[in-house]
């Protein structure tokens, strides 16, 4: 249990109508990772995820280059405490 966190990324650029929660999605739930990825009014993407230490940070690596028609501008990130409320991931 040592190893499972929480973590979000808040993904800034040319992140959305370009597929970039698509991809989030595509890459979370391959790597077992369970939360949600939505678009924000200022145009960013939020993306609350958790699991496996090391699997977060390979999404946040992924993150940071995004789709092919992406353009990712930075990625902040803000590890959490594990909470275990996800039982999947989801786009909303």
């Amino acid at each position: 249990m040592d190893d499972l966190i929480s973590a979000e990324f808040i993904v800034s650029g040319l992140v959305q109508g370009v597929g970039f929660r698509y991809f989030v999605y595509r890459n979370a739930t391959a790597l077992g990772l369970n939360g949600y990825v939505k678009n924000l009014n200022n145009g960013n993407v939020l993306t609350v995820v958790e699991g496996r230490k090391d699997l977060v940070e390979e999404l946040y690596e992924r993150l940071k280059i995004g789709p092919m028609r992406a353009y990712v501008k930075s990625v902040s990130q803000k590890i959490l405490t594990y909470q275990g409320i996800y039982d999947s991931f989801e786009i909303r």
